[in-house]
């Protein structure tokens, strides 16, 4: 089993109760990142440090940011990361971050706000059930499996074989990563490819694979009701519940073959 990198998880001390042993346990990392568009910063999201630069392009790509690159910062500055992008509109941007369930605004308007963003889905990928219920497993995770704290996604192709995987604290950060990573590759937008996440599927996580064009989205947990209907608006496959060979598809079903 491949090793956490040393940056994304440190050793603590530990009470483990009722024996009344102390030692050394991995938690995962979590540090603030900054990430500035023309100098100014846009916004700070908490996540694992690593990829950072794809992390910063995968979220411009996800709030309709017309990013074309990311680097450190001219001044160097810790937990930072520059990028490019002209002629957007900073105010608008600002004023989107409403997809954290906490956020208060109501699901009609995020709907619309998301069909702004991402056309509607017309990739004609279709895979057997039998695939998609093998993803989660095939999900490589050595971070986790060391610290037990952290999200994955993985992005694979139509044979199910990973194209990349990434951890994070966050699941959204996770996905902005995997993004960030395609669109430095060339693969966006994702017409023929499978995203598959380690924990529930929110109304995020289908945002952001809407935006990068994504036609199929496989979860271990359950998708919320918002997640759902974004996914039927926007012409997704939604499966959840993907764990010992069962899989429940919520939207777009003629997409996963029994």
């Amino acid at each position: 089993m491949a090793e956490a990198p040393p940056y994304a998880a440190t050793n603590v001390r530990v009470l483990r109760l009722p024996q009344g042993s102390a030692e050394e346990d991995a938690v995962a990392v979590e540090e603030p990142l900054e990430i500035r568009v023309g100098g100014e910063p846009l916004a700070v999201t908490m996540r694992t440090p690593g990829h950072d630069e794809e992390l910063a392009l995968g979220f411009c790509f996800s709030e309709g940011i017309p990013a074309t690159s990311a680097a450190p910062p001219a001044d160097l500055a810790a937990n930072t990361v520059e990028v490019e992008a002209a002629g957007f509109d900073r105010a608008r941007v600002q004023r989107s971050f409403y997809t954290s369930s906490s956020c208060g605004v109501c699901g009609k308007g995020a709907l619309e706000a998301v069909s702004v963003e991402a056309a509607k889905v017309e990739s004609r990928l279709a895979v057997p059930a039998s695939l998609v219920a093998e993803l989660p497993e095939r999900l490589q995770q050595p971070t986790f499996e060391a610290t037990g704290g952290l999200h994955a996604t993985g992005l694979f192709d139509p044979r199910g074989e990973l194209q990349c995987l990434r951890e994070d604290v966050g699941r959204h950060n996770a996905m902005d990563k995997v993004i960030g990573w395609a669109f430095r590759e060339g693969r966006l937008p994702l017409a023929d490819a499978i995203l598959c996440v380690s924990g529930r599927l929110s109304f995020e996580l289908v945002q952001k694979a809407a935006v990068a064009g994504c036609p199929l989205l496989v979860a271990v947990g359950a998708p919320s009701s918002l997640a759902v209907d974004l996914a039927r608006d926007r012409g997704i496959t939604l499966c959840g519940f993907v764990r010992g060979g069962r899989v429940n598809v919520y939207t777009e079903t003629w997409r996963v073959q029994a």
